[in-house]
C-alpha cells in the first residue's frame, strides 16, 4: 500500500482494504449513538447528478455511494474540473490556499512554540476553521496544483508535530502514544461533506506516511482503526457561523388571525426560527462529547 506520493485516495482501496475504517471516517459524531449510527451530510449539490434521492446535499455519504463504480467522484479541488471549482468558489466560497502562504501563517504561530518540551508541545491545541481538505493540518498535496508533496516539505502543523516526533523518538510504543496525543489535540471542521471526508483521509495517510518513514513498515490494522477513530471526532462537520450541523436550522411560518379596527379578521404571516443542532466535539481530557459553543458568547 505505497500512497506516500498519492494525491488522491480512492475510497474503494480504503474499503477494500480496511473495510472498517471508510464507515468511521464518514461518521458524524453529534448525532450519532451507540445504537444508531448516522454518517455527514454532502451538504452540497455537486452529485445530485448520480441520483437526487442518495446525492442530494441532506443524504448521507454512505460507503456504497462512494465506492465501486462511484469510486473517483470524490476529488481533491485541484483535481476537479475548472467549470466545478469555480461554481464551488461562488456558492461555497470555497478557494485554495498556496503552500506558501500555509508555511507562512503556521510558521508565525509555530514560532512562540519553539522552546516547548516535546510532550507540551504535540499537547498543544491546534484548530483549522472551514478546514476544506486540510492543508493547514497535513500539506500532503499542493492546494493549487495537485502536486504531491515530501515529508520533508510539508508544513502543517500536524506534520510539525509528527516531524519533531520523528526526529525525538525512537521507541516505537513512545512514538505511537505521542502521536496519539497530537492528532487528539488536533481539530478541524468543514460545511461540506465531500472536502471533509477529503480532510479525514489526508489526516489518516499522514499517519501512514510518517509511520513508514520512521519504522519502514506499514502499521497494524488496530493502529489505522484508533487514528481514523480520533479524526472522525476531531475533524467533524459544522456551520460556522451558527455552531450547528448545517441545514439543522428550519424556519416554520405561522399565520395568526388577528382582527381589524373594522371588526374583519386578517391574517399575519410571521416566521418562527428553530434552532439547529449544536455541534459536539470531544474532550480527551474527560473522554466526553462536549458542544463546541460551549463557553461562546
Amino acid at each position: 500500500m505505497n500512497i506516500i506520493n498519492s494525491t488522491d485516495i480512492l475510497e474503494t482501496n480504503i474499503r477494500e482494504k480496511m473495510p472498517i475504517i471508510l464507515d468511521i471516517l464518514l461518521l458524524d459524531r453529534t448525532r450519532s449513538t451507540q445504537k444508531h449510527k448516522k454518517n455527514i451530510i454532502w451538504a452540497n449539490n455537486n452529485y445530485i447528478k448520480y441520483g437526487s434521492k442518495f446525492y442530494s446535499e441532506m443524504a448521507q455519504i454512505q460507503p456504497e455511494l462512494v465506492t465501486g463504480e462511484m469510486g473517483i467522484i470524490i476529488k481533491p479541488r485541484a483535481l476537479k474540473s475548472k467549470e466545478t471549482q469555480k461554481e464551488r468558489t461562488k456558492s461555497k466560497a470555497e478557494v485554495f490556499t498556496p503552500t506558501w502562504i500555509i508555511k507562512k501563517q503556521n510558521d508565525t504561530v509555530d514560532k512562540d512554540f519553539l522552546n516547548d518540551d516535546l510532550e507540551t508541545y504535540v499537547k498543544r491545541v491546534w484548530l483549522e476553521i472551514t478546514c476544506g481538505e486540510a492543508p493547514y493540518m497535513a500539506s500532503r498535496y499542493d492546494m493549487e496544483t495537485g502536486e504531491s508533496i515530501q515529508l520533508n516539505d510539508r508544513v502543517g502543523f500536524v506534520d510539525r508535530k509528527i516531524k519533531r516526533i520523528n526526529r525525538e523518538v525512537d521507541d516505537k510504543a513512545e512514538w505511537q502514544r505521542l502521536v496519539v496525543e497530537a492528532y487528539k489535540a488536533s481539530y478541524g471542521f468543514e460545511w461540506s461533506g465531500d472536502s471533509l471526508l477529503l480532510a479525514r483521509e489526508n489526516l489518516l495517510y499522514t499517519y501512514r506516511d510518517y509511520y513508514y518513514d520512521k519504522w519502514l513498515e506499514e502499521p497494524l490494522y488496530g493502529l489505522f482503526e484508533d487514528i481514523a477513530k480520533i479524526i472522525s471526532y476531531n475533524i467533524f462537520q459544522m456551520d460556522g457561523l451558527k455552531y450547528i450541523i448545517p441545514f439543522t436550522e428550519k424556519r416554520e411560518r405561522i399565520v395568526e388571525t388577528q382582527i381589524s379596527l373594522f371588526d374583519t379578521e386578517e391574517p399575519e404571516e410571521k416566521w418562527e426560527i428553530k434552532p439547529g443542532k449544536r455541534v459536539k466535539v470531544m474532550n480527551w481530557e474527560t473522554n466526553k462529547m462536549e458542544f463546541f459553543d460551549k463557553g461562546v458568547n
